[in-house]
């Protein structure tokens, strides 16, 4: 009767050791696993969500370039998503990021209407804001590194009005509607032309910030509208396209001006081929956006505009 009683305690008392051990390992789990947590079960690194209008466009690789460069000096991981210039696909990737778990956005908008309800998705899940290059229209941003686009616009306007001597006409390229790069750029560059009583705007169309928008609406142009004197293209993409078409049409005289400073127009203006091209640093806007981002995290407080200087750079 001993034997039993003595052998039914040993297998009650294994059992409990057994059932003991097996509430202790998922807490031995969760320490083998938390590498990256720090106290508090908080990330360790740091990562920021970067949506880019589009990487179809060598200014905005720059700017993307700029910000991983500056992410990686500062010891923060970066994630970067590419809109394509689909708004629809931009709210999509920022809804993405958020369930990633970024600590924070960057956020170049496609459509500076349409990014609204991305941002906000942003602002119910605490998680900050900046912009860069493009504003929003709503939500809430914590800050906006930008050129300022109104006076690179009255900048490429003032030269082209300076080399016609005061008279002349005038063709404008216009960026993405919606946008508040083309919106702001096109304020500028009217406001200062209808200053100039001798300079008329022949016509006004949209090329979407891309090149071969670029060519086929300056070849649709120069079929409508042969006489022009000048060209202000919302940004070098749609220059050079504008360009290789005057070229063809034999309008070598015609004076061309860009926005962005691009490798390929900081080229053309070199060479001649373009009179000037409005740089606005996209690498230092990346950079800025980061370091922004990276004095928010640890609660510091930051501007809600931060300029970057623009230059004109001409022949």
């Amino acid at each position: 009767m001993k034997k039993k009683v003595w052998k039914f305690l040993s297998l009650f008392l294994v059992v409990i050791l057994l059932g003991a051990c097996s509430l202790n390992s998922p807490e031995k789990s969760d320490e083998s696993s938390g590498s990256n947590k720090g106290n508090g079960g908080e990330k360790a690194t740091k990562t920021i969500g970067l949506s880019i209008s589009t990487l179809n466009n060598p200014f905005f690789v720059t700017l993307r370039d700029g910000a991983e460069a500056k992410a990686k000096e500062l010891g923060l991981e970066i994630t970067t998503a590419d809109a394509q210039d689909d708004p629809a696909k931009q709210v999509s990737d920022i809804e993405d990021l958020i369930q990633q778990g970024v600590d924070i956005l960057i956020v170049n908008p496609t459509d500076s209407a349409a990014i609204v309800s991305a941002i906000e998705s942003a602002n119910n899940a605490n998680i900050p804001v900046i912009t860069v290059d493009r504003s929003a229209e709503g939500g809430e941003v914590v800050a906006h590194i930008a050129s300022d686009n109104v006076a690179g616009g009255k900048m490429a306007a003032e030269l082209i009005i300076e080399k016609l001597g005061g008279s002349g006409k005038v063709v404008e390229l216009e960026g993405v509607p919606g946008s508040s790069a083309a919106r702001e750029r096109g304020q500028g560059f009217d406001e200062a032309i209808k200053g100039a009583s001798g300079i008329e705007l022949v016509a006004k169309q949209t090329a979407n910030f891309d090149r071969a928008e670029g060519l086929s609406v300056m070849e649709n142009i120069i079929q409508s509208t042969p006489e022009f004197q000048a060209v202000f293209a919302q940004n070098d993409e749609m220059a050079l396209g504008a360009l290789e078409a005057l070229q063809a049409a034999g309008k070598t005289d015609v004076l061309v001006v860009g926005f962005d400073a691009t490798d390929d127009a900081v080229a053309a203006v070199k060479e001649g081929r373009m009179l000037a091209t409005v740089a606005q640093k996209p690498e230092e806007i990346g950079a800025k956006g980061v370091e922004t981002a990276q004095k928010v995290l640890k609660g510091e407080s930051v501007d809600e505009f931060i300029p970057v200087d623009l230059e004109l750079i001409k022949n």
